[in-house]
């Protein structure tokens, strides 16, 4: 955590924090607004199968008889994303930004008993830390202060008790990175996730951040380009890319996430044939490590680190090698959601216990408030890490019917976010 002091606010710091806003205030024509219903009620709606068409097509009676409606347009952007129209979403998106750059969402408690601003940018629901859902049901008012890469300027926001940097790492959001780093040296109030620790998150700068680390295994990763890869096609050693490189090797298109274009390359025709489907220009390459249990199955946790302490979110159990939870069976399976329960229930006790010299290195190098990791244990029981970022999504959406593990455990990863926040905010002087 980042904290100012009221001697040390520069000119930056000042000139951002104006007036707090009333978003219920008239807009530019006059008429009052309705205000947001935000990400994560309607990632419940979606994720609960509820149509959202006619909610779609109230926002866009909204726009139509007042195309200053930023909150409808912002909404819109959402449903229309949760829809799978990514494109028509984030142009849904900049037509709001247009209008207005910062988002009031209303604690859920209405008590507002305590103010956050989380500088954000546009993008689809992997660009920032999913503020929202680690907030739902709590008694925090969330600004979302949106940045614009182009002109990094930041607007005039409200009052705030605490600022939170939830901009996730990739090459687009360097320029901004930067920009808040030199900007809230000054800033007037408590800032958690330092932006220049943010972005060290790549998956290259990750395995040098942690290279050497007690108990953690995390395989070196190397940006190459087409024709690069093309010359392991033509049988030139892995090695010569990568630093521990043989096959096979694990690619995937440059700055992609949640699976996309991923695959494993046994040899040198799997990258042929890799080649052949895929239309980037860069990838990320990868040695590739067998984490099977002795049953043959894989096993892929997520966990959250909030100030320091690990949180586990989920665990999914697969017979691929690819896991992801959406897509390991875990609805379908009493079984893997018993294992995934133990999981939960024993993980202070066993998992976070047996690599605790991992977690702590991590939570050291990393040097954040809040961030997560995709993680496994290699058969020889290291803590096998995939990815560090902090735009994980961790939520409590699950059907409590099926996983009736799950909402006592989120309740407690979002009870410990709150309580960093109520701690940071407490560091202002008098």
């Amino acid at each position: 955590m980042v904290a100012a002091t009221a001697p040390e606010i520069g000119s930056l710091g000042r000139g951002c924090i104006g007036k707090t806003m009333n978003i219920h205030a008239p807009g530019p024509t006059g008429r009052i607004h309705p205000p947001l219903i935000g990400l994560a009620p309607l990632c419940r709606l979606a994720f609960d199968g509820a149509d959202l068409k006619p909610l779609g097509q109230h926002m866009r009676d909204r726009i139509a008889a007042d195309p200053k409606d930023a909150a409808a347009l912002m909404d819109l952007s959402k449903i229309l994303q949760l829809a799978g129209d990514r494109a028509g979403g984030l142009a849904a998106q900049a037509a709001a930004l247009q209008l207005q750059r910062v988002y009031r969402h209303r604690s859920a408690t209405g008590a507002d008993r305590l103010r956050l601003l989380a500088f954000v940018v546009p993008g689809d629901f992997m660009a920032n830390t999913p503020v929202e859902f680690l907030l739902e049901g709590s008694d925090v008012a969330l600004d979302l202060c949106f940045l614009d890469p182009e002109q990094p300027a930041c607007p005039s926001v409200s009052a705030h008790d605490a600022a939170f940097v939830a901009v996730s790492e990739s090459d687009h959001n360097m320029l901004i990175l930067k920009y808040l780093s030199d900007m809230l040296r000054t800033w007037p109030r408590p800032v958690l996730n330092a932006p220049e620790r943010i972005a060290r998150l790549s998956r290259e700068e990750s395995h040098a951040l942690l290279h050497g680390a007690p108990g953690v295994e995390m395989p070196a990763a190397a940006r190459v380009g087409r024709e690069q890869l093309a010359l392991l096609a033509a049988g030139t050693p892995v090695r010569t890319l990568l630093e521990d490189g043989r096959f096979p090797i694990i690619a995937r298109p440059a700055g992609s996430h949640a699976g996309s274009g991923l695959a494993r390359l046994d040899d040198p025709a799997a990258v042929a044939a890799y080649l052949a489907g895929q239309g980037a220009d860069a990838f990320q390459i990868a040695r590739f490590v067998d984490y099977r249990g002795a049953d043959g199955h894989y096993r892929k946790a997520r966990v959250v680190f909030i100030g320091g302490r690990p949180f586990a979110c989920h665990m999914a159990v697969s017979s691929d090698w690819m896991v992801h939870y959406l897509n390991a069976g875990m609805t379908g399976s009493a079984a893997k959601r018993a294992e995934e329960a133990a999981f939960m229930a024993r993980f202070d006790e066993d998992f976070a216990a047996r690599h605790a010299r991992a977690f702590s290195a991590l939570a050291e190098r990393t040097g954040l408030d809040y961030f997560g990791i995709d993680c496994a244990e290699t058969p020889e029981g290291k803590l096998l890490v995939f990815e560090v970022d902090v735009a994980m999504i961790v939520h409590a959406m699950d059907p409590p019917d099926l996983f009736p593990y799950k909402p006592p455990q989120m309740r407690k990863v979002f009870g410990a976010f709150c309580d960093m926040l109520r701690n940071a905010a407490a560091t202002i002087p008098a």
